[in-house]
């Protein structure tokens, strides 16, 4: 009887004719398929991975911020192999590397090699993040326009060839080893990748790509993990430099897991304001190169116009014989730039003061209004205090300090400042004015500007060498002194 049982039993696993045991079969094998699926939780404000749903992420201390994906359908995908002959890994000391330089493309445009270093280096990973509109894709389209030379490819996930071609008909540039990709899926972005084995990558943005070994949707934290780290493996494998184009979120970080950015070679933020025509092409992160370095363009109706001058554009509009208005000679990684700082200071009548900044720090605002109460007797508790830095740029030097303080001091005795005249300094909490790097710079620019006098640290002696032939350069070691300077 158990014998006869157990052949029954079976038979229920073997093919057979018979339509009655045919959906046991595949019930049978749909559960096998099923038990081999994969899910995790994941952060999407910073990508955190957990096997269980958690209201608050350990990483990010945000709530409420974990999402179930796929991670594994069960599927075996083959690893795509990029690379015609494969790198055998070997340990290697250390003093047996060979020195060299980094193979770069060096491009038409000087602002981009500027903020990569000196030019595109062969099998780097570029991210490149700005807010939508910002004119991101106008300027990645643009400089694979200008590769002359090179067999460029832009992929674009966003937008139709049509689109494509009527923005780079307004730019009218040609190029004909420039060519489109309208597709999502990275198998497929792959297999024409082989056929054509471009010289550079553009893609147009990594948020709309979707890998085959994810069985999430696109955007996801997993998928541009996974498709960035696909396009990673190409770029090592087989030296061709990748632009991946990106999104940022509502608080002005970029979109995706944070690891994305790790990731990456290159980090590159675009911003500006739209309501100008400049913008700023600025590198927070970059291992061949500074990460304080920054590019300025301008937005025409033909692309992206390179901004070669920034500092006669910036305060070129400057009005004579107005009180609050200070320019400040700042410093943008290895680039000087002259910036106008404006500030207007007013009787409060609301009886709590506003304090308004815009491109500048408003916590820094403060401190140095503590200063001038403190160290100078002037009362800013009772005025309303605004300042803004023109051209809509957003600037971190502390040497716009002295300018600011000059700036406010102007406006609230209602003296115009002189208009030759540039600052240099940083303000401590006592009052004192402290030393600025690359101060030589700093003059060099004021005197290319036409500028007759530019104000410094006196504890910046050292920092240069004699004294500038067209510029007369005047130190200062307190706050004091520079208000008995123009005020008294």
């Amino acid at each position: 009887m158990s014998a006869l049982l157990l052949a029954r039993n079976c038979h229920l696993f073997l093919p057979s004719r018979n339509a009655f045991f045919a959906p046991a079969a595949l019930y049978a094998n749909y559960l096998y398929r099923m038990s081999k699926i994969k899910t995790a939780f994941f952060c999407s404000n910073c990508g955190y991975e957990s096997a269980k749903w958690s209201g608050k992420c350990p990483a990010c201390d945000q709530w409420n911020t974990f999402i179930e994906e796929v991670i594994d359908r069960g599927d075996k995908q083959e690893r795509r192999d990029y690379a015609d002959v494969k790198r055998i890994p070997a340990t290697i000391a250390l003093s047996e590397v060979e020195q060299g330089d980094e193979r770069r493309i060096v491009t038409k445009d000087a602002e981009l090699n500027r903020v990569l270093g000196g030019g595109i280096v062969f099998g780097s990973l570029v991210l490149v993040a700005g807010e939508p509109g910002i004119g991101k894709s106008t300027l990645f389209l643009q400089q694979g326009l200008l590769l002359e030379g090179l067999t460029v490819l832009y992929i674009s996930g966003e937008e139709s060839e049509q689109q494509i071609r009527m923005r780079a008909d307004r730019l009218n540039i040609s190029n004909e080893r420039f060519f489109l990709l309208t597709e999502t899926s990275t198998p497929a972005i792959f297999k024409e990748i082989k056929k054509l084995k471009p010289d550079v990558v553009i893609v147009d943005s990594i948020q709309t790509l979707q890998s085959g070994i994810i069985d999430s949707s696109a955007g996801t934290v997993s998928q541009i993990r996974e498709c960035a780290a696909e396009f990673q493996r190409y770029a090592k494998e087989t030296n061709t430099p990748v632009f991946l184009i990106g999104h940022i979120t509502k608080d002005g970080s970029i979109a995706g897991p944070k690891i994305l950015e790790h990731m990456v070679d290159t980090v590159l933020q675009f911003e500006g304001d739209r309501h100008y025509a400049y913008r700023i092409l600025r590198t927070l992160k970059n291992r061949f190169g500074s990460t304080s370095e920054m590019g300025i363009y301008e937005m025409t109706a033909t692309g992206m116009r390179v901004v070669s001058n920034p500092s006669e554009i910036l305060v070129a509009q400057r009005e004579d014989h107005l009180s609050g208005s200070a320019i400040a000679a700042a410093m943008e990684g290895m680039r000087p730039l002259l910036i106008e700082v404006q500030a207007l200071v007013t009787q409060s009548v609301y009886g709590t003061p506003q304090r308004t900044v815009s491109g500048f720090d408003l916590r820094r605002l403060q401190l140095l209004l503590a200063v001038l109460e403190k160290r100078g007797g002037f009362h800013f508790g009772v005025k309303d205090v605004f300042v803004n830095i023109a051209g809509g740029l957003k600037i971190e030097d502390p040497s716009l300090d002295l300018a600011v303080i000059c700036a406010l001091l102007s406006s609230y005795e209602d003296v115009p400042l002189p208009q030759r005249v540039c600052f240099a300094g940083e303000v401590g909490l006592n009052g004192e004015i402290r030393a600025v790097n690359r101060v030589e710079q700093r003059i060099s620019e004021a005197e290319k500007m036409g500028f007759e006098k530019i104000i410094v640290s006196k504890y910046n002696k050292k920092g240069f060498a004699g004294e500038a032939k067209g510029i007369q350069v005047v130190s200062l070691g307190q706050v004091q002194e520079a208000y008995q300077y123009f005020f008294s």
